[in-house]
C-alpha cells in the first residue's frame, strides 16, 4: 500500500531527512521518501500495519517538528 502526506509547516530540511530515517525504520515500512522542496511525504508499507504506521510516524513528526501538520497528498 502506498499513501501520501502533505507536511504544512515543515521548515527544516536536515528534520526532514531525519523524519524518512526514522519513518523507515518502522515495522512494516518498505519505504519512505520525504521531500522538504515539496513538502510531500510517500510510505509505502504492508496494508495491514498500515494504520500502526500512519500513527507511528505522526508521533516522529510530531516530535521533530511540533509545528507540521500531516494534510492529505
Amino acid at each position: 500500500m502506498k499513501k501520501s502526506f502533505r507536511l504544512d509547516g515543515l521548515g527544516c530540511a536536515n528534520c526532514a531527512a531525519k523524519m524518512e530515517k526514522r519513518i523507515s525504520k518502522l515495522d512494516g515500512v518498505s519505504k519512505v521518501t520525504v521531500n522538504f522542496m515539496t513538502t510531500k511525504m510517500v510510505i509505502e508499507g504492508e496494508d495491514e500495519k498500515m494504520p500502526m504506521i500512519l500513527e507511528e510516524a505522526e508521533k516522529i513528526i510530531k516530535k521533530l517538528e511540533p509545528q507540521v501538520v500531516l494534510g492529505k497528498g
